[in-house]
């Protein structure tokens, strides 16, 4: 994999954390508390706020559908 693909798809997983980060304050939800209602563990979400997970597509429909918005809303990034 080249080195510019590679930071291309950093920087998309940041910003997408960054997002999701932003969407759960928004709901004045703690990490925990969207972990235990999605059904997804806090230290994964932890990793994908920070960036350093790849989310598959299922669990980002999960974390809209918990979050009550739009799995568009949710990839406004």
């Amino acid at each position: 994999m080249n080195s510019d693909k590679h930071q291309d798809a950093s920087e998309i997983l940041s910003a997408f954390g960054k997002h999701l980060a932003s969407v759960r304050k928004s709901h004045g939800w703690s990490q925990e508390k969207l972990a235990l209602e999605s059904g997804i563990a806090r230290s994964y979400l932890s990793g994908v706020e920070r960036g350093q997970r790849n989310i598959a597509l299922v669990n980002i429909c999960r974390l809209a559908t918990t979050l009550e918005i739009s799995t568009d809303e949710l990839m406004k990034f």
